[in-house]
């Protein structure tokens, strides 16, 4: 695997589950090696807190506008002349968030021709990262991180919808070709507030980035 000084603005993006750590090591990279950081816009969505309340009645709407906001994102990315590590792709939008809200009903088949047809054409209009980092933690973990960054539409997700997305992540991996993937098991890892569990991480990567001057 070559380092990103290899690439030409090389784009990096983060994978996985609520809750494993993504926005967390997209800051510590985005601080260790002075790669820009771009973060999955959760707050912004006005649907969000309905859709964690009554997914039936909003996935549709919630997933439209994750598309839209991600589409432009990576649209930015090809005119910035940097390094760029992104929290979670719009292939993990709509293949995993999006496909499996569609295969449980909460998606209608009328609106998923809709929403599928717009991702088509957005795939043909973007590039895949030079490489991908896959968080992953069993769903005992990413429950008591949910409970513990206490963000309230959260509180709601049922176990059962988070061991659906494990899986999905999984499959979903299992069937990446675009780039790379470097696979970490965050169960254990506490690299924000922990020097010895950030360095151990920063040793993880240390193959595919290379140190700020």
């Amino acid at each position: 695997m070559a380092p990103i000084g290899d690439y030409k603005n090389p784009y990096l993006a983060v994978a996985g589950n609520i809750g494993c750590g993504k926005s967390t090591l997209v800051e510590v990279l985005g601080e260790h090696y002075g790669v820009r950081p771009l973060y999955e816009p959760n707050e912004a969505n006005p649907y969000l807190k309905d859709f964690y309340a009554d997914m039936r009645a909003h996935a549709f709407k919630s997933q439209m506008w994750f598309l839209a906001q991600k589409f432009r994102m990576h649209q930015s990315l090809d005119r910035m002349n940097e390094a760029v590590i992104q929290d979670r792709t719009v292939w993990e939008d709509a293949e995993i968030f999006a496909a499996g809200l569609h295969r449980s009903r909460f998606i209608s088949n009328r609106d998923w021709a809709l929403y599928d047809e717009f991702y088509a054409g957005i795939q043909e209009a973007i590039r895949p990262p030079d490489v991908l980092f896959y968080l992953h933690a069993p769903v005992r973990v990413i429950r008591q991180r949910i409970r513990q960054r206490g963000r309230p539409e959260e509180q709601q997700i049922s176990p059962r919808y988070l061991r659906q997305l494990n899986q999905r992540y999984e499959n979903f991996i299992d069937g990446w070709k675009s780039c790379p993937v470097k696979v970490i098991d965050t169960t254990k890892l506490r690299y924000l507030d922990d020097l010895w569990d950030r360095q151990m991480m920063l040793e993880m990567v240390g193959d595919y980035l290379q140190p700020k001057e």
